[in-house]
């Protein structure tokens, strides 16, 4: 990792973003596990662009990884009434080097809680899946509830308190 930079997506960097949401989330459909990134077109990346705000993070100049946040008055808000992470992908090439971990740093902390002021912040997972959860975990996150969204897997919601000092019942 040596020259790192930020960005917010726009329209010119869909081809791009396909190419990292597909590759990255090749093995959630080996799994069997449907999300949304997994089999992203160009309408689902332009949608993700217009509505919500969708970053990214190079590398010198590869697109790394990616991450976007669905607030509470989009037309598809998280479960709580807080910014919700979504779409978070690593480009598998690139995967064991820290770059979903300096991503979601960028989210959480230098957009959410820096710049917007956010209390928390809530994201989803499958429950099926054999890491993520564990994964988030680590990174201070904790299971605020569970739910059937009817996509084939249960949907673990997890919540970490970035300025808050206490988790609102949820």
């Amino acid at each position: 990792m040596s020259n790192l930079s930020f960005h917010q997506a726009t329209s010119k960097d869909i081809p791009e973003l396909i190419d990292l949401s597909l590759r990255g989330y090749a093995s959630i459909r080996e799994l069997g596990i449907h999300f949304a990134a997994a089999t992203a077109d160009v309408e689902l990346v332009e949608k993700n662009i217009k509505e919500n705000i969708c970053f990214y993070l190079r590398d010198e100049d590869k697109m790394v990884a990616t991450a976007s946040v669905r607030m509470p008055w989009s037309g598809h808000p998280g479960p709580f009434e807080i910014p919700h992470i979504w779409w978070v992908a690593v480009a598998p090439e690139e995967k064991r080097k820290g770059y979903a971990s300096k991503i979601l740093h960028y989210v959480e902390e230098s957009f959410l809680r820096d710049t917007l002021h956010c209390p928390s912040v809530s994201l989803g997972t499958a429950k099926e899946h054999p890491w993520l959860r564990e994964m988030y975990e680590k990174r201070g996150y904790k299971k605020v509830g569970e739910t059937d969204l009817g996509k084939g897997h249960i949907t673990i919601y997890l919540e970490k308190l970035l300025l808050a000092k206490s988790y609102k019942k949820r």
